[in-house]
């Protein structure tokens, strides 16, 4: 009997890949686009490298300067992020694939979710074609690349999109899920972070064959109930969570770099202030409200770590906003590991103003 149908595409070293489209020279050599920190050439981190790069060693979260001494020599071009472009790129992409899909479930800038089950019946050799004329399309027409997982459910297509990149189509057979999955580490299934990951070398768990072997009741007690369930599940390839039309969500931030990496409230809040008064000025000038407040902190290590706030109704002064980041970065201090770099504020979940000349007007 014929199930459902779902495509998971993941575009591969999607910010590489629109640098080569404005700039087709780059084609062929290594590309590194980079975060820069602002202090120096070599500060800040890789963004993504094109697989030219990855072939000498540079990868996504790695120093630039680690980075520039992998690649001497090799002719590689060091570019800034440029997420704006990148976003114009996105957008008549998803379009190009929305037209494809039942239903379409944006997830980022470079990935989405396509369930066809409508169109192909729940039959995966259909899916396949699908997917198949998908890529050819992308390629011919916006000339980009993409990797294509298709399975009867979300959980197995993410993790076969990543299976055979770049340029990659794997399918997997409800039949064959387990065996797919068994030789995978258990970082490879979603959820399961650094901290999961650890907790589960603990208990002698490592990979995903070692979860399918383990006793559900056990990951229960470790994991709690509903977090144990799903991790056992997971590791069988039992995902039953639909395909959710979803939008890109419009949201904007700021980032500022700090003169010096600090963990102190007290030299933060300067910057935290103008970093809030520079996102005030940009929801004036687009007339919106908003009722998400973040904070993310870019810490010295290169990691981050994020806190949002949902209020109860839209906000749109300068002091709400202010008020609303410094309690979140309050909140998230105490678990920070390292010094912050870099200090940066987003506002989500926008609403049109109202017709008031700006958002002061409504306090």
């Amino acid at each position: 009997m014929a199930g459902r149908a779902v495509l998971h595409v993941d575009f591969d070293c999607f910010y590489a890949q629109c640098e080569e489209l404005r700039r087709p020279e780059l084609r062929g050599s290594p590309v590194v686009v980079c975060v820069f920190s602002g202090r120096g050439p070599d500060s800040g981190a890789v963004a993504t490298a094109n697989y030219e790069a990855r072939g000498h060693g540079a990868k996504s979260g790695m120093p630039i300067k680690h980075a520039r001494a992998r690649l001497e020599g090799a002719g590689a071009h060091f570019l800034p992020v440029d997420f704006d472009y990148y976003d114009r790129i996105s957008s008549g992409a998803m379009e190009f694939m929305r037209a494809r899909a039942d239903v379409f479930e944006y997830v980022g800038r470079d990935e989405a979710y396509l369930d066809v089950t409508a169109r192909t019946g729940g039959r995966l050799p259909e899916a396949a074609e699908s997917a198949r004329r998908l890529q050819s399309d992308m390629l011919g027409q916006l000339r980009l690349s993409c990797s294509v997982g298709v399975s009867a459910n979300r959980l197995l297509s993410k993790i076969a999109s990543g299976h055979r990149k770049p340029g990659g189509l794997t399918v997997v057979e409800p039949g064959g899920a387990k065996e797919f999955l068994a030789g995978l580490d258990v970082s490879r299934l979603h959820g399961v972070g650094p901290a999961t990951r650890e907790r589960l070398s603990a208990m002698g768990l490592r990979s995903v064959a070692d979860i399918q072997g383990s006793d559900v009741f056990e990951l229960s007690r470790a994991f709690g109930r509903r977090a144990g369930a799903y991790i056992h599940n997971a590791a069988s390839g039992t995902d039953d969570t639909p395909v959710r039309q979803r939008a890109p969500s419009v949201q904007y931030s700021k980032i500022t770099t700090l003169e010096s990496d600090s963990a102190e409230y007290a030299q933060l809040e300067g910057p935290l202030g103008r970093v809030c008064s520079l996102l005030h000025e940009k929801t004036v000038e687009k007339s919106v409200m908003f009722r998400s407040v973040g904070v993310q902190l870019f810490l010295s290590d290169l990691s981050s770590m994020t806190r949002s706030q949902t209020l109860r109704s839209p906000a749109g002064s300068l002091d709400q906003l202010r008020r609303c980041a410094a309690a979140l970065l309050r909140a998230a201090l105490p678990s920070a590991r390292m010094p912050v770099r870099r200090l940066g504020v987003r506002v989500s979940d926008l609403t049109p103003s109202s017709g008031q000349r700006d958002l002061t007007g409504f306090f």
